[in-house]
């Protein structure tokens, strides 16, 4: 259900906002909306991976023995 409502936001923010018929006018998504969408997808994302999202290293500098 979650991957269905995932890949419904995805193709809903690529897809047009409105088109009209005969005319052929189409008008897409404002660029902020799009934004909007694809760091909701990403948060989700991150939320359901495993870890902290720290990672710890040792810092070593250079010229020391």
């Amino acid at each position: 259900m979650a991957e269905t409502l995932d890949t419904q936001i995805r193709d809903n923010a690529a897809g047009p906002k409105k088109a009209t018929g005969d005319s052929g006018s189409v008008e897409q998504h404002p660029l902020n909306d799009q934004i909007a969408a694809d760091r909701y997808l990403a948060s989700k994302k991150a939320a359901l991976s495993r870890g902290l999202g720290i990672r710890m290293s040792k810092l070593v500098p250079p010229g020391s023995a």
